[in-house]
């Protein structure tokens, strides 16, 4: 089964608004074994929307559009959908109820403006959607009274969402996803995730030369470049059962792991900062973090992931000497006699931070980000990181090259590929 995406938004053409839906919609879909073949996003226009719906229907079984459901005079949506399958608009009475509700719960007035999102086209079916005032449209694209859509005899359905990111996922977890399972007749796709640090894309490659040219038509593998790592995806699809699929990805996945293992740190999972949570729960170990040119981002990540209490202790971003000194820890001696950014520094500031946080494991980070800063010591892009452990402390001096953002992203990497390793004894 293949699906379309269209997101409606001037906003989202502008770089106003960063399209967050697409990449949730098209996890969502791929995951319940959909193929997703066109990802568009399209301005506020009628002719636009026209378009991109009669392409998109053409390709597609299913295709899902966000955004133009307001009650703006630019949302446009529900009106051209209803020129463009020959129908009229009327209140849906469970529409409007559900919009009652809403209005009550936040202790406002309802305006006739807001009343007007309770028109639908006839002949679309209405999905409630609990969390906003805008509702969802199921649209059968092959049935008689559309005669504006022309497409296969084939079953197709064009599904209008509202753009609120947690409106929309409500809706395609709870509401859209279940209804295509019902209605259509779903292939299997098995997706894995090998996370690569440590070695070039082009090297890897060159490693993983032999498995690819081995790869049948229907398991394909893409290279994921990240900031100093690499998420290696193998993908497998078939209109036959999973368990099959499942199989060949793991074979695959053997195969890679035989060429280029000593590089692999984590699967399964979409980032580093995921597997080191996962390995800090299931060991029952405690992390902290001492951070200075990461500016606590090592910290951002691990907590932007449910459950990192668990494990993670806190973090301290030591940015200015007195601070690495009266509050990590680090001798004065030591910043005098080699600088903020140096080996003896950046251990100092791990053993503290695992000292001074009772954790089992620190990390740490200090260096120059840029774009300005640099000496002939250290020149931009110079970053120390360390890993202190109940054993040892190990350390690590990386030059990146990029702006201050990139730079920083593949130290928090570098970084937690190197506690990684540590932790599991690679």
């Amino acid at each position: 089964m293949k699906a379309s995406i269209i997101n409606i938004g001037d906003e989202l053409l502008i770089g106003q608004v960063v399209n967050t839906n697409a990449t949730y919609m098209s996890r969502a879909l791929t995951m319940s074994g959909i193929a997703v073949v066109e990802v568009c996003t399209i301005g506020d226009s009628s002719e636009a929307i026209e378009a991109s719906v009669h392409r998109c229907l053409e390709q597609s079984d299913l295709v899902l559009m966000t955004g133009g459901l307001g009650p703006t005079k630019d949302d446009i949506t529900k009106e051209t959908l209803c020129r463009m399958f020959g129908s009229e608009l009327y209140e849906n009475a469970e529409a409007l109820a559900n919009i009652e509700r809403i209005f009550a719960q936040r202790g406002f007035p309802m305006t006739e403006t807001n009343r007007r999102q309770a028109w639908v086209p006839r002949c679309c079916e209405m999905i409630n959607n609990d969390l906003g005032t805008a509702p969802c449209m199921w649209f059968n694209a092959t049935t008689p009274t559309h005669p504006n859509i022309q497409t296969s005899k084939s079953p197709k359905a064009l599904v209008s969402l509202p753009g609120v990111p947690f409106e929309m996922e409500y809706l395609i977890d709870k509401k859209i996803l279940p209804l295509v399972r019902e209605r259509f007749q779903l292939g299997s796709i098995v997706c894995k995730n090998l996370l690569v640090q440590g070695i070039g894309e082009s090297f890897l490659s060159d490693r993983l030369e032999a498995v690819e040219a081995s790869l049948p038509p229907h398991i394909k593998l893409a290279y994921l470049p990240q900031a100093g790592m690499i998420k290696l995806r193998i993908t497998a699809t078939s209109d036959t059962a999973s368990d099959v699929l499942q199989n060949e990805v793991k074979i695959v996945s053997e195969k890679i792991r035989s060429a280029a293992g000593e590089f692999i740190v984590g699967e399964d999972h979409e980032c580093l900062a995921e597997v080191v949570a996962s390995l800090m729960r299931e060991k029952r170990l405690t992390l902290s973090a001492a951070e200075s040119c990461t500016g606590g981002q090592i910290a951002a990540q691990l907590t932007v992931l449910a459950g990192a209490s668990e494990y993670f202790k806190g973090g301290i971003v030591s940015y200015c000497n007195e601070v690495k000194a009266d509050i990590v820890g680090v001798e004065q001696s030591t910043l005098d006699r080699h600088s903020a950014v140096s080996e003896a520094t950046v251990r100092e500031m791990a053993e503290g931070a695992r000292y001074r946080m009772k954790s089992d494991y620190a990390v740490a980070t200090t260096g120059v980000a840029g774009p300005t800063g640099g000496s002939d010591l250290n020149p931009v892009g110079t970053v120390w990181m360390a890993v202190a452990t109940p054993e040892q402390t190990v350390t690590k001096k990386m030059r990146y090259n990029g702006r201050r953002q990139q730079v920083i992203d593949r130290a928090v990497n570098e970084v937690f590929a190197m506690l990684i390793r540590e932790v599991s004894g690679q």
